[in-house]
C-alpha cells in the first residue's frame, strides 16, 4: 500500500474515540465476545481467536456507524433519514433511528434477503424494495433523499460511517493486544477503513488483511490505478460484501492502513460456512464466513501467528443457508450426483441401488434419463443423488458401481473442487 500522512485522512483515531463515547446505549451496540477455535488453529498452524460480531443486537457491525451518524445528525436537528442497503445496513439504520427517535426509509435489492427485509421492518423501517443490485438500489435511495430534508446515511462513504465502525477496531485491540494479524472483509471499505485506523493507532505492527469475495472484487484493481473502480454487475453468496464498488474516502484509507487484500471465491465461503457451523457451532452469513475463508486460503499465511478474523456478520436467510449447505456439502462429496450408463432393462436400478445400499449410503433422488444424444437405442443414464459421509466414501461407491461393469460420471463437481 501506498503512504500517506494519516493525519490528511478523512477520518482519525480521534474521531473513532468521539464515536464510542457516543455508542453509551448498550442495547443498541454491546461488547461482542471472542473464542478461540482449537480446529482452526490445527488446520492454519497458528492460534486463532473469533471475533464475534456476528452476535451484536442487529446480527452484524453496521449499528456501530449507522448509531453514529444518525444519533449526530439528529443531535444537529435531523428526524428522517434514507438509506440504502443490501441487508445489514438497513437493519442498523432502522434500530438507529427508532432508539434516536427518527423515521428511517431504507431501500433494498429486489432480491434482499427475506429474512433481512423483515428484520429491517421489524427494527422500526419503512422498506422500499427496488433494484436488481445494490448500485440500481442506491440510486433510487439517493433520488427519493432529494429536494428534502432527510438525511442520508450511506453504507460506508461516509466519516461518521467509517469512525462508527472504527469503534470496533478499538475493542479487537482491547480483546487480543498480541495479535499479529486482523482479517476484515471489504465491500464498500467502510469497516476496514475504521478498524485498520484504530488498530494501526493502537498496535502499529499489527497486519490488517482485506479480504473480497472474486465475484464483487475491486480493490486490487482501484490500488493499481489510483482511483475507486465499480463493477457492473456483482456475484458472489456474500451479499453483506456486494457492493461492487470502493469510495475515493475508503480507497485513501485502505492505502495508508490496510497490508493485504486477499479475496476468496464462493466454494471457500460456502466451506468456511460449514467448517464455522460444525467446528465453532456458529451461524455465520458469507460476508462474516469470508474472513475465515481467507484465514484458510493458500493466499494467507498466518502459521505461527495470533490471527483474529472478523465474524462480522450473522444475517444467513433460511433459503440461502440450505444453497450454501448444497453447495458445500457437494464439494466435500457428501452430496454425490452420479450418472450411470446402462442397458434399459427391467432389475439395472434394483442392482446399482444395491451396490449403493452395500457401502451404507442413503440415496436422495434417481432419475432415468433416456432423451441425451450420445445414448445409443435400448441406453438410458440412470441418475443418483446419494448422500455419503465424504470424498473417500464417494470413491468407494464410485469404485464399487465400476466394478459391477457400468460406466459411472459424477457430474455435481467441477475441477475447482
Amino acid at each position: 500500500m501506498t503512504s500517506t500522512n494519516s493525519d490528511d485522512l478523512p477520518v482519525t483515531y480521534a474521531d473513532i474515540e468521539r464515536a464510542r463515547d457516543r455508542l453509551d446505549d448498550d442495547t443498541v451496540v454491546k461488547q461482542t465476545p471472542i473464542e478461540r477455535s482449537s480446529s482452526l488453529d490445527e488446520f492454519v498452524g497458528g492460534e486463532v481467536y473469533l471475533k464475534m460480531e456476528h452476535l451484536q443486537w442487529t446480527g452484524s457491525f453496521k449499528t456501530r456507524g449507522a448509531y453514529n451518524k444518525i444519533r449526530n445528525e439528529v443531535e444537529a436537528g435531523v428526524d428522517s433519514f434514507v438509506a440504502a442497503s443490501a441487508g445489514n445496513h438497513a437493519q442498523g439504520v432502522a434500530l438507529a433511528a427508532t432508539k434516536c427517535g427518527a423515521e428511517s426509509t431504507v431501500f433494498m435489492p429486489e432480491n434482499a434477503p427475506q429474512a433481512k427485509v423483515e428484520a429491517t421492518r421489524g427494527y422500526g423501517a419503512t422498506v422500499e424494495l427496488v433494484g436488481r443490485d445494490f448500485q440500481e438500489t442506491m440510486a433510487h435511495a439517493q433520488s427519493a433523499v432529494e429536494g428534502t430534508d432527510a438525511g442520508f446515511v450511506h453504507a460506508y462513504d461516509d466519516v461518521d460511517i467509517i469512525a462508527g465502525q472504527g469503534t470496533l477496531g478499538i475493542e479487537m485491540y482491547h480483546d487480543l493486544p498480541n495479535v499479529d494479524t486482523v482479517v476484515v472483509p471489504i465491500g464498500g471499505g467502510g469497516l476496514i477503513s475504521g478498524v485498520s485506523t484504530a488498530i494501526k493507532h493502537l498496535s502499529p505492527e499489527t497486519r490488517v488483511v482485506g479480504v473480497q469475495a472474486t465475484g464483487a472484487e475491486t480493490v486490487h484493481e482501484s490500488l493499481d490505478k489510483g482511483f475507486p473502480v465499480t463493477l457492473e454487475e456483482v456475484n458472489t453468496i456474500a451479499d453483506g460484501i456486494a457492493t461492487g464498488g470502493i469510495s475515493e474516502t475508503t480507497l485513501r484509507m485502505i492505502q495508508q492502513n490496510v497490508d493485504e487484500v486477499v479475496t476468496v471465491t464462493d466454494t471457500e465461503i460456502a466451506r468456511a460456512i460449514l467448517l464455522l457451523m460444525e467446528r465453532a457451532k456458529q451461524v455465520v452469513e458469507g460476508s462474516g464466513a469470508a474472513s475465515v475463508a481467507a484465514v484458510l486460503s493458500d493466499d494467507l499465511d498466518v502459521s505461527g501467528e495470533t490471527v483474529m478474523p472478523l465474524l462480522c456478520g450473522g444475517n444467513l436467510d433460511m433459503t440461502q443457508l440450505r444453497t450454501v449447505l448444497i453447495y458445500a456439502l457437494a464439494a466435500r462429496k457428501q452430496i454425490l450426483r452420479i450418472r450411470v450408463r446402462i442397458d434399459d432393462r427391467p432389475g439395472r436400478l434394483e442392482e446399482i441401488s444395491g451396490v449403493i445400499a452395500d457401502w451404507d449410503a442413503n440415496i436422495h433422488d434417481v432419475r432415468h434419463d433416456r432423451s441425451v444424444d450420445d445414448l445409443d437405442v435400448g441406453e438410458a443414464y440412470l441418475v443418483f443423488d446419494v448422500e455419503t459421509s465424504g470424498a473417500e466414501h464417494a470413491a468407494d461407491i464410485i469404485d464399487g458401481i465400476a466394478a459391477e461393469g457400468y460406466e459411472v460420471d459424477v457430474v455435481n463437481h467441477r475441477s475447482d473442487v
